[in-house]
C-alpha cells in the first residue's frame, strides 16, 4: 500500500508542475541518454581500433613464429563466396571491413563477392586475394620430425572451438580482452589453441612450440604422412601410367601383328579384345580420354567453375554412381596396375608410413543433400582437420577416391555427411573394396529423413548438432561412440517369372515402399529435379513433402493394390488387406523422417518378435493411403503388421511406384526379391555411462591387439562383431 501511495504522490506532483519545467525535464532525460549511447558507441569503435591495430601489427610482425621454425608455408585455397557471409570481419591482405560499401545506385558485381579459403577460414577482396601472405594451414609436411604449431590471426569466427580454448594455452587467461583493450592472440590452426603474443615466445622456448592436435588428436590425419603427388616429375604417376599406356599399346600391336599373320595363313580373320570382351577401337578410344584425364588430373579446389561444370547430384540417385567400373582390363599385372591409375588419376596426396596407433577419421560430404550446407560443413571441418582427409563427393567423384587414398592405414573411420542415399553410396564403395575388416561409419545428419542418423542416435537434422556444441562435440562423439552392425539386403528386380533380371542389383539398408508412400517420394523427386531451388534447407523440405502428400490424402489411386501384389515372406503367401494402398519392407526402426512402423513397444502382437536392425530379420507392414501416412506421422495411428522373415518375394501385377531409401521410380509388373546381402559396421551416439566408453576402450583394445600381431584381421573383425551385437 505505501509503495501505491508513493507512486499516486509522485503522478501527482508531475502533474502540477509548470509545463515548461516537464519539458525541461523530458530534454535533460534525452539529453543524457543521447550522452550515453554516443559514449558506448565511442568506447566501441575505440576497441575496434585498438584490436584492428593489434591485429595489423600481429599480421605485419617480422618475429613471425612460423620462420623462427621453419614451418613451410601453404597459399590460401581461395573460393567465392557471397560478401553477405562475411559481415563484421576484416580482409587479411588490406585490413578493411568486408561489409560493402554504402554508397548510393546499384552495388557493382564485384563487391558482391569477396574471397574466402576453404582451409582456415580467412577471407579478402577479389583484389587482395593474389597478395596474400602464404600462411595457412600446410597439410603435407613430409620429411619433417615434428609438427610445430602454425600460429596466426584467427580471422574468422569459429563456432565449433571447445570452451576450454577461450583461455591463453600458457598463462591460462582470458583471450577476450577487456572492454576497452583488445587483447592479440595468436589461434594455432591445428589444434585451435589460443595464445597471447606476449606468451609466445616464453612458451616457445620452455615447449618447443611442437602441436599435439590437440583434443582431436586421434583423428586427425597428421601432415607427417601426408605426401603431395607430383605429376609432372619424372618417374611419377604420369610417367608410370605412360609407361603403361606405352605396355598396352604394344600388347595390342602384337596381338594385330599374330592375327594378321594367322588370316595370312588362311585362318578367318578375328576382332581382338580386351579382357572384358571391347573391341580395340573402344580401348583405343577409352585409353585416349584416359590420356586426357591425366594430363587434366592436377586438379586445383575452385569453386567457382566446380559448380558451374558439377551435374546436381541427389541422395536418391546415388547408385547408379556405383556401377562403374574400369573397362580396359587386358592381364591381372596390367588389371592391377589400370586400377590404381583409374583411382589415382585424381589423386593429389598420398599417406605413407602411418604409426599402428593412427586412427584418423575419413570425411564425406555431399553438399547437395537436403540441407544443402556442404560448403558451410566442408570449411568447418578443414579447419577442426586436415582437409585432405575431407572428400567432397559428387557426380564426377565418388567414394571411392577417398577410400583409395586411406588404403594403406591399417584402422580408421568414416563419417558420412548427407542423407540417407549418400550413406547407402558410402556403404556400397566400402563393400567393393573387400576390406577384411571394414572401417565402422558414422552419421551427419544432412539429408531430408536421415532416418539411419536416428536410429544410431546422431540426430534428425543439423539443428540439433548445432544446438548440442557443434562440430567439436560431435567429433568427439565420434570418439566414444559404439560399434554396431546393420544389416543390409540385395533387391533383385526381374521378369514375372524371376527368370530375368530386369535392373541391376540394388541395395537396401532402411526400407522399401510400394504404393501410395512411393508416389509421394516420386513426386518430391520430379519436383526436386525440376525446381532444386525449392530445397534449401531440411525444415522446407519436409514441408514441401506434407504439400505433395496433402494433394492425394482423399484420392484413392491405389485402391486396387491388394489384388495387383503378392507377398512372399520365407516361401509362405501373406495377405495384404483389402484396405492397404501400400506394402512396407522394413529395415530399422525409423521411417519418413523418425515414424516407428513396428512399434517394439507394442503388446497387442504376441506372435511377432522386436524388431531389429542386425537380427537378420525384415518386417512387412501395410498402410491403408496417404491420410495413413499423415496420422503416422503425428502419431495418431500405427502401422498394421503382416509378418517376419529372412526373405521377401513379392510380385506386381501392374506398374506401380517403389521406393529403396528413398529413391523412388516407377516399375512395370515383376518380380522383387530380397535376401540378405550382408552386415556393416555403424557407429551408433551412446551418452550412457559405461557402455559407450566401454564399447571404445574394447574397440581400441581389439584394433592395438591386431597391430601387434596378437590377432589378425578376420579374428579381429568376428570378436568386433560380437561385441557390437553384445553391447547393443
Amino acid at each position: 500500500m505505501d509503495d501505491d501511495k508513493d507512486f499516486e504522490l509522485l503522478f501527482h506532483s508531475w502533474n502540477t508542475k509548470n509545463p515548461t519545467d516537464r519539458l525541461f525535464i523530458i530534454s535533460c532525460f534525452v539529453a543524457a541518454l543521447v550522452g550515453i549511447l554516443t559514449i558506448a558507441y565511442t568506447a566501441f569503435q575505440w576497441r575496434r581500433n585498438i584490436n584492428l591495430s593489434w591485429m595489423k601489427a600481429i599480421a605485419r610482425s617480422k618475429k613471425n613464429p612460423k620462420a623462427r621454425h621453419k614451418i613451410p608455408v601453404a597459399p590460401h585455397t581461395w573460393v567465392l563466396e557471397s560478401v553477405s557471409r562475411a559481415k563484421n570481419l576484416n580482409c587479411c591482405v588490406c585490413f578493411k571491413s568486408m561489409s560493402p560499401s554504402q554508397t548510393l545506385g546499384p552495388i557493382v558485381a564485384s563487391e558482391g563477392f569477396i574471397h574466402r579459403c576453404c582451409i582456415c577460414g580467412a577471407v579478402a577482396h577479389l583484389s587482395c586475394s593474389s597478395s596474400a601472405h602464404k600462411d595457412c594451414k600446410c597439410v603435407s609436411m613430409i620429411g619433417y620430425e615434428h609438427v610445430m604449431h602454425q600460429w596466426a590471426v584467427r580471422w574468422t569466427d569459429v563456432a565449433d572451438q571447445p570452451d576450454e580454448t577461450a583461455l591463453c594455452s600458457y598463462c591460462e587467461e582470458p583471450c577476450g580482452g577487456t572492454f576497452l583493450s583488445g587483447s592479440p592472440i595468436w589461434s594455432c590452426l591445428w589444434c585451435q589453441r589460443l595464445v597471447h603474443v606476449d606468451c609466445h615466445s616464453t612458451m616457445s622456448n620452455e615447449t618447443g612450440d611442437i602441436c599435439d592436435f590437440g583434443q582431436f588428436r586421434r583423428l586427425i590425419l597428421s601432415p607427417l604422412y601426408v605426401k603431395e603427388l607430383n605429376w609432372n616429375m619424372p618417374g611419377g604417376f604420369l610417367s608410370s601410367i605412360t609407361h603403361g599406356a606405352n605396355e598396352i599399346a604394344s600388347s595390342v600391336r602384337a596381338s594385330i601383328r599374330s592375327q594378321s599373320k594367322k588370316y595370312k595363313h588362311g585362318n578367318e580373320p578375328s576382332v581382338v579384345e580386351s579382357g572384358n570382351g571391347e573391341s580395340i577401337d573402344e580401348m583405343s578410344t577409352e585409353s585416349t580420354g584416359a590420356s586426357r584425364q591425366i594430363e587434366n588430373g592436377h586438379h586445383e579446389v575452385d569453386e567457382k567453375n566446380s559448380s558451374n561444370k558439377e551435374v546436381r547430384h541427389q541422395d536418391s540417385e546415388v547408385e547408379n554412381k556405383m556401377d562403374r567400373k574400369p573397362s580396359l582390363r587386358l592381364n591381372s599385372s596390367i588389371n592391377q596396375k589400370d586400377e590404381s591409375h583409374t583411382l589415382g588419376v585424381k589423386q593429389k596426396y598420398d599417406l605413407t608410413d602411418l604409426p599402428p596407433h593412427a586412427r584418423p577419421l575419413l570425411v564425406f560430404i555431399n553438399k547437395k543433400s537436403g540441407a544443402q550446407r556442404g560448403d558451410s560443413l566442408r570449411m568447418r571441418l578443414n579447419i577442426l582437420l586436415n582437409s585432405v582427409q575431407v572428400v567432397e563427393l559428387s557426380s564426377t567423384q565418388g567414394p571411392e577416391m577417398g577410400l583409395y587414398l586411406f588404403r594403406k592405414v591399417p584402422h580408421f573411420r568414416v563419417l558420412v555427411c548427407g542423407g540417407d542415399g549418400t550413406v547407402g553410396w558410402v556403404l556400397n564403395a566400402i563393400d567393393k573394396q573387400n576390406f577384411v575388416s571394414p572401417p565402422p561409419v558414422a552419421i551427419l545428419p544432412a539429408g531430408t529423413g536421415n532416418d539411419l542418423a536416428r536410429v544410431l542416435s546422431w540426430g534428425g537434422g543439423l539443428g540439433p548438432v548445432e544446438r548440442q556444441g557443434g562440430l567439436s562435440t560431435f567429433l568427439h562423439h565420434i570418439e566414444h561412440a559404439a560399434v554396431t552392425v546393420l544389416d543390409r539386403w540385395k533387391v533383385t528386380i526381374s521378369n514375372p517369372q524371376g527368370k530375368q533380371q530386369l535392373q541391376p542389383t540394388k541395395f537396401m539398408n532402411n526400407y522399401l515402399g510400394i504404393g501410395c508412400d512411393a508416389k509421394v517420394a516420386l513426386d518430391i523427386h520430379n519436383l526436386r529435379e525440376e525446381n532444386p531451388d525449392k530445397f534449401y534447407n531440411q525444415f522446407m523440405n519436409k514441408v514441401l513433402y506434407a504439400r505433395e502428400g496433402a494433394k492425394s490424402i482423399m484420392d484413392r489411386t491405389f485402391a486396387d493394390l491388394p489384388w495387383q501384389i503378392r507377398v512372399e515372406v520365407d516361401g509362405v503367401e501373406i495377405e495384404v488387406p483389402e484396405d492397404a494402398e501400400g506394402v512396407l519392407v522394413a529395415n530399422i526402426g525409423s521411417y519418413m523422417g523418425g515414424v516407428d512402423l513396428w512399434q517394439n513397444e507394442d503388446e497387442n502382437y504376441d506372435n511377432f518378435d522386436q524388431q531389429s536392425m542386425h537380427d537378420k530379420i525384415l518386417e512387412v507392414v501395410s498402410i491403408s493411403g496417404t491420410w495413413h501416412l499423415g496420422k503416422l506421422q503425428v502419431g495418431l495411428s500405427r502401422a498394421r503388421r503382416l509378418a517376419q522373415g529372412q526373405s521377401i518375394k513379392i510380385q506386381l501385377f501392374a506398374m506401380f511406384p517403389v521406393q529403396i531409401d528413398g529413391e523412388p521410380w516407377f516399375q512395370q509388373p515383376c518380380t522383387i526379391s530380397i535376401t540378405h546381402h550382408g552386415q556393416a559396421f555403424m557407429l551408433k551416439r551412446v551418452a550412457e555411462e559405461p557402455l559407450g566408453p566401454a564399447s571404445a576402450i574394447i574397440t581400441d583394445v581389439l584394433e592395438n591387439a591386431e597391430t601387434n600381431n596378437v590377432i589378425n584381421a578376420s579374428q579381429k573383425r568376428a570378436l568386433l562383431h560380437e561385441m557390437a551385437l553384445r553391447l547393443s
